[in-house]
C-alpha cells in the first residue's frame, strides 16, 4: 500500500517509537502516579521526560504548561468549555476551522448564544484580508480567537502571528490548533502570543494515537470542565487541573521517543523532504485533468494536497485509487466545514486529499500522478 492520507495520521510510525512502545507494553505498563513501587516510578518518570522534551521542542517555560488529554480534540473541548462564557462574548474563527473547533463552539452558541464571527481569507489566494479582519475587530471586539496553524484540507500556513498580535491589542484568548503543526513548523512559544496551543501526537509528532493535549501560555485561567481520579488528593472531591483518570503510559511513551527520533533527524530535514515530495506532487498534478486547490503564495503551504478529477467525484477517486492501484487518500469534507465553502467545493462532495509523512518517497507520489493521469 501506498500511504498518503498522514494529515490524518502518521503511518507508518519509527521503528525507535514502534520498538519503545512494544517494550513498555511488556515491561512497565502500569498506572503512573498510584503506587510507590519501582515500575509505577519509572512509568511517571516517562511522562515526565515527555513533558520536558516537548516543553524544548515548543520553547515554552516550564514542563508543568503541558497537559496531556487523550486527543487534541478532547484537548480542544477542555479549552473551549473551561473559557467563561456569556452571551456578550465575541469569538472568531478562521474559515479553516477543523470541527474539533467549530462543534464545541457550536455547542456553546446554542447554550449561552455568543457571536461567531469568521475571520475574513481570500477564496482565490486564501489570503488573510487584514484591513476587513481589522474592520471587524473593531466593530466587534475579539475575546477570544481561534486558529487553525494548518489546513488539514488545503495545507495552508496561516499567519498566526499577524492574527493573534491584533487580536491582542483587544485583551482576546488566543487558541492555536496546532493539530497540523506541532512537529513539522518551528513554534516558539517565549516570543508568539498564543494563550493555549492544542496538539495531536498521532500525527507529524509521528507518536501513537491515544495521546494529545495542550500548552497553557497564558495567565488565562481555565476551569475543568472533567472530573475523576488524578491519583492524589483523594479525600478533597473538588476537581482541580486537566488531567485525570488512568494516563495513557503506552501513548505517552511513544510521543517521548517520538520526540527523541524528531530531535536526532532534525525539524528541518523533515520539513524539507516532505516539501521536496510536495513539490513534485503538484508539478505532477498540473499536468493532470485536475484542480487543485492551493494558497496563491506556495511558500505558505505544507504536506497536504486536495484537488478533483474532472468527471469524478472524490469518493470515485478514491474508490479507483485504493482498488485498482492500492493507493490511501481521504475524500470528502475532512472535518472541516467552512473551509468548502472559501474554495467552493461543497457541492463536489469536498476534495481528494493526499498528505505526506518523512516516510514517504519520490516513487510514491509518481505513483500517485500517474494513477491520475490513467483514471
Amino acid at each position: 500500500m501506498i500511504y498518503l492520507d498522514n494529515a490524518a495520521t502518521t503511518f507508518p510510525k519509527p521503528s525507535e517509537v514502534l520498538d519503545y512502545v512494544d517494550w513498555i507494553q511488556r515491561n512497565i505498563a502500569v498506572n503512573v502516579g498510584r503506587g510507590s513501587y519501582k515500575a509505577a516510578k519509572e512509568a511517571m518518570s516517562i511522562v515526565e521526560d515527555a513533558k520536558t522534551l516537548l516543553a524544548s521542542f515548543l520553547h515554552t517555560n516550564s514542563a508543568q504548561d503541558i497537559t496531556f488529554a487523550p486527543s487534541a480534540t478532547i484537548a480542544a473541548n477542555q479549552i473551549i468549555l473551561g473559557l467563561g462564557w456569556d452571551g456578550w462574548k465575541n469569538v472568531y474563527v478562521t474559515p479553516f476551522e477543523h470541527n474539533a473547533i467549530m462543534r464545541p463552539l457550536e455547542g456553546v452558541r446554542d447554550k449561552y448564544d455568543i457571536n461567531v464571527f469568521e475571520i475574513p481569507f481570500d477564496p482565490v489566494s486564501q489570503e488573510l484580508d487584514e484591513e476587513e479582519m481589522l474592520r471587524k475587530f473593531s466593530l466587534n471586539h475579539p475575546d477570544y480567537v481561534f486558529i487553525n496553524h494548518i489546513s488539514n484540507v488545503t495545507g495552508t500556513i496561516l499567519p498566526v502571528d499577524e492574527i493573534s498580535a491584533s487580536a491582542k491589542k483587544y485583551g482576546a484568548v488566543v487558541v492555536v490548533d496546532g493539530s497540523q503543526s506541532v512537529g513539522l513548523e518551528k513554534i516558539d512559544l517565549r516570543v508568539q502570543k498564543i494563550d493555549y496551543l492544542i496538539f495531536a501526537g498521532h500525527k507529524n509528532l509521528y507518536a501513537s494515537w491515544g495521546i494529545g493535549g495542550f500548552v497553557s501560555n497564558s495567565d488565562y485561567n481555565l476551569h475543568p470542565v472533567l472530573a475523576g481520579g488524578t491519583g492524589s488528593d483523594s479525600l478533597n472531591l473538588s476537581m482541580s487541573g486537566f488531567e485525570l483518570g488512568s494516563p495513557n503510559i503506552i501513548a505517552i511513551a511513544s510521543l517521548k521517543k517520538s520526540l527523541e527520533w524528531i530531535n536526532k533527524i532534525g525539524l528541518n530535514t523533515i520539513s524539507d523532504h516532505k516539501k521536496q515530495l510536495m513539490d513534485i506532487l503538484i508539478d505532477g498534478l498540473k499536468g493532470c485533468p485536475t484542480k487543485t486547490y492551493l494558497p496563491a503564495q506556495i511558500e505558505k503551504h505544507t504536506s497536504v494536497v486536495s484537488f478533483n478529477v474532472d468527471g469524478y467525484t472524490p469518493s470515485e477517486v478514491g474508490m479507483i485509487l485504493d482498488q485498482d492501484f492500492d493507493i490511501a487518500v481521504r475524500t470528502g469534507y475532512h472535518c472541516a466545514p467552512l473551509v468548502h465553502k472559501l474554495i467552493g467545493t461543497e457541492e463536489t462532495q469536498g476534495t481528494v486529499r493526499a498528505s505526506i509523512s518523512y516516510f514517504n518517497t519520490k516513487q510514491d507520489v509518481e505513483s500517485l500522478v500517474k494513477a491520475i493521469r490513467e483514471i
